[in-house]
C-alpha cells in the first residue's frame, strides 16, 4: 500500500535544507510534486530570471524571497513576484545600489503579509522609504536597515551639505517608522550615523513588542540615550552595540542594567568597559544567555570572573581580543562553563593546546570553538584527553605553530567534527588535514586556503559529506583535484583560487564526478583556460557561479549564453 502525501510530507521535512530535495524530486513526479509545495526559500541571482516565472509557480508557498549578486531591475522583479499569490512573509533586499520603492509598493498592494524586510546595505536609503516602509507592510516584526550606502553624500570639503543631508536616514524617518510598525519586534539600525537618542526613544514609546534593538556605529546615539531604551523598553531581550565608555561611563547607564530583568542578549564589542560595569550586569540578576564583549578594553579577570559565577547558564560568550587570558585562567573560568554551545577566544595569544583540550573536556555541551590566532600548536596536551562528541566546528585559523599533531589530537577529540577552518596555518602538512578528514566523516566544510604545508591532497577515501572546500593558494595538482572530484560526490563550492598547478584536466576530473557542484572559483588559475567554461556550464547544469582566470573576459554574447542556461560567469 502506497503512503498517503501527508505521510511524505512529514518525512521530507527532517531534511534540514532544501538542496535536498533536488534528488528526490527526481525519483518520481510524485516526490516531484511533494518538495516543490514543501520549498519555503528561493534566493534570485542573475541567472535565475529568466526562469524566474517558472519557479514562481513551481513553488507555490515560498514564504521567504531573498536577492544575491543580482543586477537587474529590482522593481519589476518585485512587481512580478506581486502577481504570484505567494504567502510571502520574508523579502531580503540587501546589498543593492538603489532602494526598490516603486517595487515595494507594487508588493505591498498585493501582499501585505510581510513580517521581515532586509534593508541592510542599501544605497540612497532615506526618511522618506522608512516612512513608506511602514505605511505598505504596517504587520513587519523585524526589520534592518543597517549600514545604509550613503558614498556620495559629502561635498569636497568633507561637510555635509543640506542636499544630502536629505538623502540620509534621520530621527524623523524612525519615528514615521516606528509610528506604523506597531508589532515591531526586532530593529537593526547600525551604521546609520545621524540618528540620535530621540530615535530610541520614538521606538520605545511606539513599539510595545520590540524585543531587539542593533545600534553599532551610530555615533550621535549616547549612552543615556541606551540607558532610557533599556529602562523603557520592558519586553527587551537583546541589544548590541559598540563603542560604549567613551570617554568614560555615565552613571546612568551603569544603573540602568538593574531595569532590564528580560534582558538575554548584551553585545557591548569594541568598548571600553570595566570590572565596574561587569560587576553590575552580574548583579542585576538578569536572564543573560548571550554575552560579547568582542575587542573589549579596560576589564580584567577579576570581573568577568564575577559576572561568570553569576551566569553560569549561559550559552554564547564572545571573548575575543581579551588579552590577559591564559591557559590557567581558562582552566579557573571553566568551572562555569556548563551550559555553554559557543565560545568565542580568538586574539587571546596567550593561549596554547592546553585551553583547546581543556575546553572540549570540560564543557559537555560546547559545538562551536572559535580560536583564531592565539598560540596553538604550543604546550603539550592535557594529561587527561576526554572525547566530545558535541563539538562541531573548529576555527582555528592564523595560528602558525599548530601542527599536523594537534590536528590528529583535535580528530581524535572532536570524531562528529562538521566545520574545520585551518585558514593561514602554515605549520600543518597534507598528513594532518588526512587524517582529520579520515577520523571526522561528518566533515561538511574544509577551509585550508593558503595552508603553505599542504603540498598536495590526493585522496583514496570517501568523503560522503564534503560540502564546500575551501583551498585557495595551495599547490595541488590535477591528479589531487581528480582524487577530490571522485572522492566528494556532494561537493557543491570548491575555491581553487590561486592554485598554479591546477589546469583543464583537473578541473573536468570535478565537473564529470561532482553532480551537486554550485560553485567553483578558478581566480589566477591562469592555466586554466577559459575555453572550458561553455563546456563546463552544458556538461554540469547544477553550476551557478565560475569565477574565470584573471585576463579571461568572456564577451557579451557568452555571459548570454552562459545566463540562459543559469551560470553566472565572474571575470577573475
Amino acid at each position: 500500500m502506497e503512503l498517503p502525501e501527508e505521510c511524505w510530507e512529514s518525512i521530507f521535512s527532517f531534511l534540514e535544507h532544501h538542496r535536498y530535495f533536488e534528488p528526490l524530486s527526481l525519483v518520481c513526479k510524485r516526490f516531484l510534486s511533494i518538495t516543490n509545495h514543501l520549498r519555503r526559500s528561493l534566493t534570485i541571482t542573475d541567472p535565475t530570471l529568466e526562469s524566474l516565472p517558472h519557479l514562481l509557480l513551481r513553488f507555490p508557498n515560498l514564504t521567504a524571497i531573498a536577492f544575491r549578486d543580482f543586477h537587474g531591475n529590482l522593481d519589476s522583479v518585485l512587481s512580478l513576484i506581486s502577481q504570484s499569490g505567494l504567502p510571502l512573509t520574508s523579502l531580503d533586499v540587501s546589498c543593492h545600489k538603489c532602494f526598490p520603492l516603486l517595487g515595494l509598493k507594487c508588493l505591498a498592494s498585493k501582499i501585505r503579509i510581510l513580517t521581515d524586510l532586509n534593508c541592510s546595505n542599501i544605497g540612497s536609503l532615506k526618511d522618506s522609504d522608512l516612512i513608506e516602509i511602514g505605511n505598505c507592510f504596517p504587520s513587519l516584526e523585524v526589520v534592518d536597515i543597517s549600514y545604509p550606502d550613503h558614498g556620495c553624500g559629502f561635498s569636497p570639503n568633507g561637510s555635509l551639505d543640506s542636499k544630502s543631508f536629505s538623502g540620509l536616514v534621520t530621527d524623523y524617518g524612525i519615528l514615521g517608522l516606528a509610528s506604523s510598525l506597531r508589532r515591531l519586534r526586532k530593529i537593526d539600525l547600525s551604521g546609520n550615523t545621524f540618528i540620535t537618542d530621540q530615535a530610541l526613544v520614538s521606538l520605545s514609546s511606539n513599539c510595545m513588542f520590540l524585543t531587539e534593538i542593533g545600534i553599532r556605529d551610530c555615533d550621535f546615539i549616547t549612552q543615556n540615550g541606551i540607558a532610557l531604551a533599556i529602562r523603557k523598553t520592558g519586553n527587551l531581550k537583546s541589544i548590541f552595540m559598540n563603542g560604549i565608555g567613551i570617554p568614560s561611563l555615565d552613571v546612568c547607564f551603569l544603573d540602568s542594567f538593574s531595569y532590564s530583568r528580560s534582558l538575554c542578549e548584551l553585545d557591548l564589542s569594541n568598548s571600553f568597559i570595566s570590572d565596574e560595569l561587569l560587576c553590575l550586569v552580574a548583579e542585576a540578576n538578569l536572564l543573560l544567555n548571550k554575552h560579547v564583549l568582542s575587542r573589549c578594553f579596560c576589564f580584567t579577570f577579576d570581573g568577568i570572573y564575577f559576572l561568570l559565577s553569576k551566569y553560569q547558564f549561559l550559552a554564547y560568550l564572545d571573548l575575543e581580543g581579551a588579552n590577559f587570558l591564559n591557559d590557567e585562567s581558562i582552566i579557573e573560568l571553566a568551572k562555569f562553563f556548563g551550559n555553554l554551545t559557543f565560545i568565542n577566544l580568538s586574539l587571546c595569544s596567550k593561549l596554547t593546546n592546553s585551553t583547546l583540550f581543556n575546553l572540549t573536556g570540560n564543557c559537555p555541551l560546547l559545538t562551536i570553538i572559535n580560536m583564531e590566532r592565539t598560540n596553538l600548536g604550543v604546550e603539550a596536551f592535557p594529561a587527561e584527553i576526554v572525547v566530545n562528541p558535541r563539538v562541531k566546528s573548529l576555527h582555528l585559523g592564523w595560528n602558525n605553530n599548530l601542527n599536523d599533531e594537534c590536528m590528529k589530537m583535535a580528530s581524535y577529540v572532536c570524531p562528529n567534527l562538521e566545520v574545520l577552518d585551518v585558514t593561514y596555518c602554515s605549520g600543518i602538512t597534507e598528513e594532518g588535514i588526512l587524517e582529520v578528514l579520515k577520523s571526522c566523516v561528518q566533515i561538511r566544510c574544509l577551509e585550508i586556503s593558503r595552508c603553505q604545508g599542504v603540498n598536495n591532497l590526493e585522496l583514496d577515501f570517501e568523503l560522503p559529506k564534503l560540502e564546500v572546500l575551501q583551498a585557495e593558494g595551495l599547490a595541488i595538482n590535477d591528479e589531487a583535484l581528480a582524487s577530490i572530484g571522485k572522492r566528494c560526490g556532494r561537493l557543491s563550492r570548491l575555491n581553487l583560487e590561486g592554485c598554479l598547478n591546477v589546469t583543464a584536466r583537473g578541473v573536468e576530473g570535478v565537473i564529470v564526478n561532482c553532480k551537486a557542484l554550485k560553485e567553483m572559483n578558478l581566480r589566477w588559475c591562469n592555466n586554466v583556460s577559459v575555453d572550458i567554461v561553455a563546456w563546463m556550464v552544458l556538461s554540469r547544469p547544477s553550476l551557478r557561479k565560475i569565477t574565470l582566470p584573471c585576463g579571461s573576459v568572456p564577451t557579451a554574447n557568452q555571459r548570454n549564453f552562459f545566463l540562459r542556461h543559469g551560470c553566472l560567469v565572474c571575470q577573475g
